[in-house]
Parts: C-alpha cells; structure tokens; sequence
C-alpha cells in the first residue's frame, strides 16, 4: 500500500466539528488517525487491518504521548490535511502502516475499508470517519 505522505506541522483544523480533548495510549504524531482502545479508554493509531483498530475516531491534531491529553478532529470536521489530495480520490485508513491515510485502490484482500475523506484538489477535506460493513475483496 502507497501512504499519502503528509507533512505533520501543516495538518490543522480548518471548519466544521470543532477538535475534541482525548487521552493518548501511545505516541502519536500530528496528522495520524486513531481508534478508540474501548479496554484502556485511550486513543490509539488506528489501522485498517484488524476490526477494533479500524474503529477510526479522529485526526490527530497535536503530537500525543502515552498518558497525555491531545487534539483529535472527529468526523464531521474540515481539516488541512498536510498533503495535497487529489480531486476525486478516495483516501482510507491504511492496512499497511498505522494511523496513516492511503488512496481506496490501494487496499487489499481481507482489509476493512474505513472511508476518511475524498479528495478535493487541495490539503482541505472533510473527514468522513464511515467503515465499511464488509472487508475489501
């Protein structure tokens, strides 16, 4: 799978549902998706290659240490996402390296589709945060 490569300071909040306040279980970088961890009650970097982790709950939007309060922007939001999208495209949560974000034709047998946002021709788009009922065929 071909991540999009996104540069971490520029990811930011543009409009829509305004940033949430949550506790990070892991380090986590500006820019990764997460996943609630519904054991420990933290944000963990969400992945589209198991069920639970590919439960996305938003876009990091601060730098998150294990134990510490973070940004995250939850669907609904309009974000810089750090990297240019492009028109049309639309862009999963990747199988292939957690919390990271890659185009849906690069998704795998067996791998859930976890849709994050399409593509507008710009770093701006809104994020869906809808999974899929089935895995990728």
């Amino acid at each position: 799978m071909v991540d999009i490569s996104q540069t971490p300071a520029n990811v930011n909040w543009v409009s829509g549902v305004r940033p949430r306040v949550v506790k990070a279980g892991e380090a986590i970088d500006r820019g990764e998706s997460v996943y609630l961890n519904t054991t420990t009650l933290e944000h963990e970097l969400a992945q589209a290659d198991a069920d639970g982790t590919s439960e996305f709950a938003g876009v990091a939007l601060t730098d998150g240490e294990d134990g510490s309060d973070m940004l995250i922007a939850p669907p609904g939001a309009v974000i810089d996402w750090g990297a240019t999208l492009t028109a049309g495209t639309i862009y999963v949560l990747s199988a292939a390296t957690a919390g990271a974000l890659a185009p849906e034709a690069d998704l795998g047998t067996g791998e859930y589709v976890v849709v994050l946002c399409i593509g507008a021709g710009t770093a701006n788009a809104e994020i869906i945060g809808k999974k899929g009922a089935a895995v990728h065929a």
